[in-house]
């Protein structure tokens, strides 16, 4: 029998509900062995300087301290319950928030909770093999940290499942662990969750832009009317801005790092820099290209009518939800959408209930811009004229309106002839991979000391100073 409150610090009463704790006496073993196989690489014995949830409150809702990452306490929270929610968007608008899965809606629902708990172990998946090449402690400290926390999530879509779906949602959890990212026969089920993450400006490149999405997902989940689902999202939330911070901060201290080198050695060509251990910014751009155009088509297709279910079902609403000024229905509003037509692209005006894919695909598209920006403010202050850019939405597209079209980072629709001829010119080629994977060649492991090829960061975690021993390797 497991301690609920000592080994899974939860608010939900686990302790009290004995159908739940069956299933999950049943599902943690399972969680525990999917964990060995495919989490973290030789860390089994590491002790990782982490913060745990241990509550709500904001004041107080996690604790630092060494753990041993097989034994940290996956937590299930939600945020406290608003007795007076109501549903705030679609045909249910003003009615009181769902305590339980409406039967009309209930396979709906579990697919929305199992499409999002699919992507917490695929990234765990993805990252296996990178702390063994990390750039210093700080950042293995880092990626552990996001691990074990999209374990935690994966847990609290599990809860969930379990909770709320009986039967059915038991089977779920189990193929949770079952899928594998980038298996032939039982891949995840998102494609950005199959491809690999083989070196860590990959993986920053993917927390900074495929965690936003998750940002992005859990934001309009968090207005569902089903009311544990909202609640379980927002605090996942809590803990999602991290992911964030270590993708944008990580790809900043790579260009800092680029920059410092350029203008200490007065250098321009890639190659040039290339040969001084750093990685140029025209392969940075690629991998920008690369990352931003296949997170685009997680949001799916430009015009959807499951999407347009969802939200007047009031399963899933759009980003703040609550803060936008109309009537929260649609029925008779519409939103521009881009395809391509005789060879260009063009913009029309549909029913903007069909539109909320690509709603909040723009979203995303204005905060991406934001922190792209940042970074080019390194560029800048280092006196470097190169300009990082988002290629257009069109670009590499494999789902929505501009799949199977060849459209270039500038808008262009193009040949696929021609556009196989600069192919590599704007994402990332088999030598770009192999030359950053071979500044990976093994791990920086003294406190305080980083790889050549990234700048510290500007402060250490929770005040620790830099050259703290974030990881002991036992």
């Amino acid at each position: 029998m497991i301690n609920y409150t000592e080994k899974i610090p939860n608010n939900v009463d686990l302790g009290r509900d004995r159908v739940l704790q069956r299933a999950l006496e049943h599902w943690q073993p399972a969680f525990l062995g999917w964990w060995s196989d495919m989490g973290p690489t030789e860390s089994r014995n590491y002790d990782v300087y982490l913060r745990t949830a241990i509550s709500v409150e904001p004041d107080g809702w996690a604790q630092f301290d060494y753990i041993k990452m097989p034994e940290y306490r996956w937590g299930i929270f939600l945020q406290p319950r608003d007795e007076r929610r109501q549903v705030n968007f679609g045909t249910h608008k003003g009615q009181p928030a769902w305590q339980d899965v409406p039967g009309e809606y209930r396979s709906t629902l579990r697919r929305i909770i199992v499409t999002q708990g699919d992507t917490e172990p695929a990234s765990v998946e993805q990252q296996k093999m990178l702390g063994l090449s990390c750039p210093s402690l700080y950042d293995l400290r880092n990626i552990f940290q996001v691990n074990v926390e999209e374990g935690r999530h994966l847990w609290a879509m599990v809860y969930l499942l379990h909770r709320y779906f009986g039967r059915d949602g038991r089977e779920e959890a189990e193929a949770l662990l079952a899928r594998r990212s980038g298996d032939t026969d039982n891949p995840r089920i998102l494609g950005a969750f199959n491809e690999p993450t083989p070196d860590w400006l990959a993986f920053y490149m993917f927390t900074f832009f495929t965690d936003r999405d998750g940002k992005f997902q859990l934001c309009a989940l968090a207005e569902s009317g089903f009311d544990p689902l909202a609640r379980t999202c927002r605090f996942m939330l809590t803990e999602e801005a991290h992911h964030m911070f270590v993708g944008e901060t990580g790809v900043g201290r790579i260009i800092q790092r680029t920059c410092e080198v350029m203008k200490e050695k007065k250098l321009e060509t890639p190659s040039d820099v290339r040969a001084l251990g750093v990685i140029d910014l025209q392969t940075i751009q690629k991998y920008l290209n690369f990352h931003y155009s296949v997170t685009l088509d997680l949001y799916g297709s430009d015009v959807s009518s499951n999407a347009a279910n969802y939200f007047t079902s009031g399963l899933k609403g759009r980003f703040r939800e609550t803060k936008l000024e109309d009537d929260h229905v649609l029925i008779d509003a519409f939103y521009p959408v881009s395809e391509v037509v005789g060879g260009k692209i063009v913009t029309k005006d549909v029913p903007a209930l069909t539109a909320l894919n690509e709603r909040l695909r723009d979203d995303y598209i204005d905060e991406i811009a934001d922190g792209v920006s940042r970074w080019q403010r390194v560029i800048d202050q280092a006196g470097i004229p190169f300009r990082l850019t988002l290629p257009h939405k069109g670009f590499h597209r494999e789902i929505g309106n501009f799949a199977g079209h060849f459209i270039s980072p500038e808008g262009e629709v193009l040949t696929e002839e021609a556009w196989k001829k600069h192919e590599f010119e704007w994402v990332p080629s088999p030598k770009d991979y192999e030359f950053v994977q071979s500044l990976m060649s093994g791990r920086v492991a003294e406190p305080g000391k980083f790889a050549n090829w990234i700048a510290p960061p500007l402060r250490g975690v929770n005040n620790q100073p830099l050259n703290f021993e974030y990881v002991r390797f036992n």
